[in-house]
């Protein structure tokens, strides 16, 4: 075999190997990506204000998510 043919070339692209086919060529192993950045969770505590609305409540408008 000299070199893949178009239609190898077409049938990698298709079931998605052909960039594992081009690095195995090189010689090199693939790096693992990098996983992505977990989101800040907002604080689990509430702190009680005298006088205040309670929690998950307003005095107009919409209403804001409740805290746990």
């Amino acid at each position: 075999m000299t070199g893949p043919d178009p239609e190898d070339i077409a049938a990698l692209r298709a079931d998605g190997d052909l960039t594992a086919y081009l690095i195995s060529l090189t010689g090199r192993t693939p790096a693992n990506p990098k996983p992505a950045a977990a989101e800040p969770e907002p604080p689990a505590y509430h702190i009680p204000r005298k006088g205040a609305w309670p929690c998950g409540t307003a005095p107009s408008g919409p209403t804001p998510p409740p805290c746990t």
